[in-house]
């Protein structure tokens, strides 16, 4: 037992370190490079008030734009991630994830409609609003999978129908009802844009993340249940209609405020949860975590590339994202099919 514990602190360990040093390039690597030492100098001054004589300029940079930034950044790639793992294990679909399901699109009409069209009468925030059509675009998923009652193949082909759907509602919105400048900024913020991030992001980004990564984590054994299908899960004393509603509505609270903060980015929560099965295995004690880590670094890298792949321009992360995540989840293809 002893020798277990220390083996988990070590991974532990080793995964908090892995992190850090993923967040403290992302504010280091820039268009303007600023030393590592900087960095670390910058946030022992404002977290502890170290009293490190810095430049002003560049502590503001790191403090209030890049680790911001970095910390958002690394919170949607966990997030995702984490979505894409609990929606392919619930749907025993290895293509299941939140923007293959519609779930993504469906959050950005939310988000959209409340900026634009003003829906809930100032009642409603950005994230609510997205949440709300996030659970909107899951239940039509839904519903259209189950009238066809083809098995899960039949969600994939509802959240395509879905997702086409809400994508159309959001481009009819942006069509009639935003000004010149508000398409403009919106269209590139549903590419996926970090430009905008500051911290009071990162006070709703983190304990989303956080409480979302724990809530799966609790769920993890159920999750492993489901892999078998939902009678094994049943026959194991888990409540299927409980855990589905909580792992749904987890995964669509987390996707919903993402999509609020830095819009619609695909391929994260599909080739993520792939990514780490090759590298821990299928129980999700182990997968969930890992995802997690996986994803919030490949993020953060990410988000570095679309800051200085183009000198001097700044490219929607999720470009970056279906560049790097379509050939990788062809690879990933690939080798499954040759070992079957």
């Amino acid at each position: 037992m002893n020798h277990a514990v220390t083996r988990m602190l070590a991974i532990g360990l080793m995964a908090l370190a892995v992190l850090v040093l993923a967040l403290w390039l992302g504010a280091a690597i820039g268009e303007t490079a600023i030393p590592m030492d900087v960095v670390a100098k910058t946030a022992a001054n404002r977290l502890w008030s170290a009293g490190y004589a810095l430049d002003r300029i560049d502590e503001g940079i790191v403090w209030n734009y890049r680790l911001s930034r970095a910390v958002v950044a690394a919170c949607c790639g966990a997030a995702l991630a984490l979505s894409g793992a609990v929606l392919q294990s619930l749907l025993r679909n290895v293509l299941a994830d939140p923007y293959v399901l519609g779930i993504s699109a469906g959050a950005s009409t939310g988000a959209v409609g409340v900026v634009i069209l003003g829906l809930g009468a100032g009642i409603l925030s950005l994230p609510a609003g997205a949440f709300l059509g996030a659970l909107t675009a899951f239940s039509f998923v839904a519903l259209l999978a189950m009238r066809s009652g083809r098995g899960t193949g039949a969600v994939i082909l509802a959240g395509v129908a879905g997702s086409q759907l809400f994508n159309a509602l959001t481009s009819f919105i942006v069509t009639k009802a935003a000004n010149a400048e508000q398409a403009r900024g919106i269209m590139f913020w549903l590419l996926g844009n970090l430009s905008g991030v500051r911290w009071p992001d990162v006070w709703l980004a983190l304990p989303v993340t956080a409480v979302g990564l724990l809530v799966c984590l609790w769920h993890a054994r159920a999750l492993d249940a489901f892999t078998f299908g939902t009678e094994s899960a049943a026959s194991l004393g888990i409540s299927v209609r409980r855990a589905y509603v909580v792992l749904v509505g987890v995964a669509a609270m987390m996707t919903a405020v993402m999509v609020s903060i830095v819009g619609s980015i695909g391929f994260v929560g599909l080739v993520i949860p792939h990514a780490a099965r090759m590298v821990v295995g299928v129980r999700h004690g182990r997968l969930l975590p890992a995802s997690a880590l996986i994803g919030a670094v490949f993020m953060i890298i990410a988000d570095i590339l679309s800051r200085t792949i183009i000198p001097g321009q700044v490219l929607p992360i999720g470009v970056i994202t279906a560049l790097v995540g379509a050939p990788a989840f062809a690879l990933i293809l690939s080798q499954r099919k040759a070992t079957t």
